[in-house]
């Protein structure tokens, strides 16, 4: 399986955020200085994440972005459902023709539910907890 950009940098968006101490602002420059990304498209993956509960926005001259959940309580599986479309194939009876007899399309929702069931058990805290090169990679200038 392979996760769209928006997901890859909405995930690392988290991860980046539950590195700073609690509570702390950052803005979407730096993430996407960071992370070498547009700000068009940081944009976009923020304002999701923020639609979403995962992250407060906070307007004005002192504004940024911060973490609105506990790193413990977002696990990565959640966070790929509610940014990935998951759909792997059209299994439409109007794009395949072979769907009403297709053995393949159960399979693949087995897989699907496999992928997602191993990412429910990972929660952003344990992607960053004692991941000291991590930090170091994170680390602003």
């Amino acid at each position: 399986m392979q996760l769209t950009s928006f997901t890859d940098y909405g995930l690392r968006t988290l991860i980046f955020l539950a590195s700073l101490p609690e509570g702390e602002l950052t803005n979407i420059t730096e993430v996407t200085r960071l992370f070498g990304v547009s700000r068009n498209h940081m944009v976009k993956v923020i304002n999701r994440l923020g639609q979403l509960g995962y992250i407060q926005t906070v307007r004005g001259k002192n504004g940024g972005i911060r973490l609105l959940q506990a790193p413990t309580a977002i696990t990565v599986g959640q966070v790929v459902r509610d940014l990935e479309p998951l759909e792997l194939v059209n299994c439409s009876v109007e794009f395949c023709h072979i769907t009403p007899a297709c053995r393949l399309k159960d399979r693949l929702a087995k897989a699907k539910q496999a992928f997602l069931k191993e990412l429910d058990a990972c929660t952003i805290d344990a992607l960053i907890n004692d991941n000291r090169e991590l930090m170091i990679l994170l680390t602003r200038p």
